[in-house]
């Protein structure tokens, strides 16, 4: 090709794609369409369940779930972080560890490559209220993991060969989290809430975790794992009257132990803003909230919905606010956390240091516009639209499952908290928003947890309540 005709040719496509962006956007515009209204949410079918209890106390439920060849099996102990004493903190979370470790009859490496060969993997997990011992694996392996977490947890080695390297690791997991701004305002806001109460005693001192001995460890097992505070659960692909027997067989003759411990904290809140230091923080860290009605209340759903709306979600009035039309923060967000007997309602926000004051501002804007006017049947549909699908995604596999009827025992709530949740979501109007965001989201009972940068700060907050150091 000669030059002439290069020059040409490069002329015409320039000439192109300059007229391109002219009608593009046009076109697209006139090939986009309105997507079709969602469906009804569909209420949810509990599958069908079998539950009884061991002589020694221990509760079973089966739940046949699913087409995949696969089975999880989860045995859940009352016995936590609320067992601990105030000198003694995260010595639950060390048991759990060690439970791992190995027992009399088998190596920590031998539980490994035992859960391994099955098609799955050992965990164990320590919240304030329970210990779970979990593997997801083939069915044809379902009664061989049964026996294996019942070594688990019924015959532990606790070696005390492996106790310093864990509290090195816990030592330098403490070091991190008291690093973040997130976990230090969390730390004061449970406190705050909970008092002397286990809740409220989020970290130990580093002190507290070189003085832990095996013997703390063999007497936190020994007075809080038993039959009584058990139950297991098994959903999947099974053989039942396989696993029945093997459970009896597995955990029949554990020794029953002591009831589950029942500490319902007497919670306290008043509106407070406490401030911590963070010099040179480009960011603050704003916790704020107060104590709610729990699972077992007639409420709790509604609140639930309301939480949503409020700051529960990424179209949450909050987020849009702060997030979407202010740019004063990224990710902020509100939930409820919830216990025994025991729940709060939190919101929490990394927003820029100089719009500290304002972002606090907008979240009491919101809360007392949502107390003042109910939201439109519009917007509330859509939000409720989201906790039902939500619910679903929650039911969809076989821990989820076991994830909501570990709740529904833990709060000893009926099987209909589950069966009647979606209709109950949707049920919930626009006059019942505003009466629960007045009735439990009371602004001036709200603490208030603020890590940020003291001088830019401090006045920021002034006009929002007494400010502590």
């Amino acid at each position: 090709m000669n030059s002439k005709k290069f020059f040409a040719l490069v002329h015409a496509v320039a000439l192109l794609c300059a007229t391109l962006p002219a009608f593009a956007p046009r076109a697209a515009a006139q090939e986009k369409q309105t997507p079709p209204a969602g469906g009804t949410p569909k209420p949810f079918t509990l599958p069908r369940k079998e539950t009884f209890t061991l002589k020694n106390g221990a509760q079973v439920t089966l739940v046949p779930y699913g087409s995949i060849p696969k089975v999880t099996v989860s045995a859940v102990v009352r016995a936590g972080n609320i067992n601990e004493s105030a000198e003694q903190v995260w010595l639950a979370d060390l048991t759990g560890e060690l439970l791992k470790e190995g027992t009399t009859t088998r190596s920590g490496a031998a539980i490994a490559q035992e859960a391994a060969r099955m098609g799955g993997s050992l965990s164990v997990s320590v919240t304030p209220d329970q210990t779970s011992v979990s593997a997801d694996v083939l069915s044809e392996s379902g009664p061989e993991l049964v026996a294996l977490i019942a070594d688990v947890l019924q015959r532990p080695a606790l070696p005390a060969s492996e106790l310093e390297r864990l509290k090195t690791n816990f030592i330098r997991n403490l070091s991190i989290q008291r690093s973040q701004p997130g976990s230090i305002a969390q730390e004061r806001f449970s406190k705050l809430l909970y008092a002397d109460h286990p809740y409220g005693r989020v970290f130990p001192t580093e002190e507290m975790i070189k003085n832990f001995s095996i013997a703390d460890v063999q007497k936190f097992y020994k007075d809080n794992f038993g039959a009584a505070r058990t139950r297991i659960y098994v959903a999947g692909r099974f053989d039942a009257a396989a696993m029945r027997r093997q459970i009896t067989q597995a955990f029949g003759a554990w020794a029953r132990g002591t009831s589950p411990v029942e500490n319902i904290p007497k919670t306290v809140s008043m509106r407070k803003i406490h401030l911590i230091d963070r010099p040179g923080a480009p960011q603050s860290t704003l916790y704020l909230g107060l104590p709610v009605v729990d699972p077992s209340h007639k409420d709790f759903v509604a609140l639930s919905v309301t939480n949503s709306l409020l700051g529960g979600s990424f179209a949450s009035r909050i987020t849009s606010n702060i997030r979407e039309q202010k740019g004063y923060t990224y990710s902020p967000n509100s939930s409820i956390s919830t216990h025994y007997r025991d729940a709060y309602w939190v919101q929490v926000a990394d927003v820029t240091t100089a719009v500290t004051g304002p972002s606090l501002k907008e979240i009491f804007y919101e809360i007392d516009r949502l107390q003042k006017e109910p939201p439109t049947e519009a917007e509330l549909q859509g939000i409720k639209n989201y906790r039902a699908g939500l619910f679903t995604v929650q039911n969809s596999s076989r821990a989820g499952i076991i994830g909501q009827l570990a709740f529904l025992d833990l709060h000893k709530l009926p099987d209909t908290y589950l069966t009647n949740f979606v209709q109950n979501v949707l049920a919930v109007t626009p006059q019942d928003v505003q009466r629960i965001a007045r009735q439990y989201l009371k602004s001036e009972q709200m603490a208030i947890v603020v890590v940020g940068d003291k001088a830019q700060v401090a006045k920021q907050l002034a006009d929002y309540g007494e400010v502590t150091y």
